[in-house]
Parts: structure tokens; C-alpha cells; sequence
């Protein structure tokens, strides 16, 4: 499970929104459910995304943070001249962070 322990230090700080930036832009390839946010049945390329924190709130054990993603699909298979194609695409994303252990689910918002 992934965590974002630097996001949940800055909590309520001036540097939250740039560190959970900085720590989302930095995850693995894979890691945000990004294939279910394809438009035209591509492959999602989450290797050079750039997130847009939009809100945040908190519970009593979590801080749920709406975010804005921006990445690349890969779109193959048209027999075209520039195939494979890249197209940028934006999604909704619902990230949500234990309070407690910095365990971090998310959540592609529809």
C-alpha cells in the first residue's frame, strides 16, 4: 500500500498542498488507477503526470484531498502513420490518507 507520510506531516501547514504535489507527481507508473480514466481505450502512461490540488478536508481519521490529474494516453492500434498516438488527458482523483498510519487509497472520481 502506498503512503504518503511526507502529505500527512504538512497537514493543516502552508506546505501541504506542494509536498502532496510533489509526492504524487513522484509515484511509480501504476500506481493511481489511472487506466480507469481513459476516454478512447488506451493505455494510461502515468509516468509524467502533474497533479492540481483542488480541496482537502478532514475527519476524525482521514484527510480526503480532491486532486486533479493530468497524464498521458497511449493509443494504438488505428493502422495510422503516427501509431502509437499520445493524447493528454485530466481526471478527477479522490486521495485519501489515514491520519494515523499514512496509508493512502485512491480513488478515480466520476
Amino acid at each position: 500500500m502506498t503512503k504518503l507520510a511526507n502529505s500527512l506531516k504538512e497537514w493543516n501547514s502552508e506546505g501541504f498542498k506542494k509536498t502532496l504535489k510533489k509526492e504524487l507527481e513522484a509515484l511509480t507508473d501504476g500506481t493511481l488507477p489511472l487506466e480507469q480514466a481513459t476516454c478512447q481505450g488506451g493505455k494510461a502512461d502515468g509516468s509524467n503526470i502533474s497533479a492540481l490540488i483542488n480541496s482537502a478536508i478532514e475527519t476524525e481519521t482521514k484527510i480526503q484531498v480532491n486532486v486533479g490529474i493530468f497524464f498521458n494516453e497511449i493509443i494504438a492500434g488505428c493502422n495510422c502513420g503516427d501509431d502509437p498516438m499520445s493524447e493528454n488527458t485530466y481526471c478527477d482523483l479522490l486521495v485519501t490518507i489515514d491520519k494515523k498510519t499514512a496509508e493512502t487509497v485512491f480513488t478515480i472520481k466520476t
